[in-house]
């Protein structure tokens, strides 16, 4: 199984560039995981073509139908995994161990964005992942499922 993590998108109307990332990354993998600053309508109705997306709202999500249909923090069963997923929140340094305690040892995996930074890490026995930010720099992170549950973290630069 593969599951595509992106955050911090901040786009409007979603860019040219975009539909070859959808093609070459997200759109294959099983599940398509967007950590919130997702920033337009637009761009959230853009991912939705993906038939298994979940999304947080970020701190940056001011549309108002954006904040009326995304929550900020959701739990997932993915497959064999118990999901976690958020954007983030308070002084960056922080944010991966603020993550890692609102959701708990319980979860097999938690994603964040927020700090627009890489991070594939053990927090307080918490697996975490922030893909980095994918309007920014085009960052985005491929975790593979291994069919013992056995996770892995593939981070792209897809611009």
């Amino acid at each position: 199984m593969q599951i595509a993590v992106i955050s911090d998108t901040h786009m409007g109307t979603p860019p040219a560039w975009l539909d070859a990332v959808y093609a070459r990354w997200l759109g294959p993998s099983d599940v398509l995981i967007h950590c919130g600053d997702i920033t337009s309508s637009a761009a959230w109705s853009y991912f939705l073509q993906h038939d298994n997306f979940l999304c947080v709202r970020g701190n940056c999500d001011w549309d108002p139908e954006l904040a009326e249909r995304l929550e900020p923090m959701l739990t997932a069963q993915v497959g064999p995994l118990k999901v976690g997923v958020t954007h983030g929140w308070g002084p960056r340094s922080q944010v991966p161990v603020q993550v890692a305690r609102a959701f708990g040892p319980d979860f097999d995996l938690v994603c964040y964005g927020h700090t627009h930074a890489r991070d594939w890490s053990v927090v307080e026995g918490v697996r975490v992942c922030n893909p980095g930010s994918l309007g920014e720099n085009g960052s985005l992170a491929l975790v593979h499922v291994d069919r013992d549950g056995g996770l892995r973290c593939e981070f792209i630069d897809a611009l």
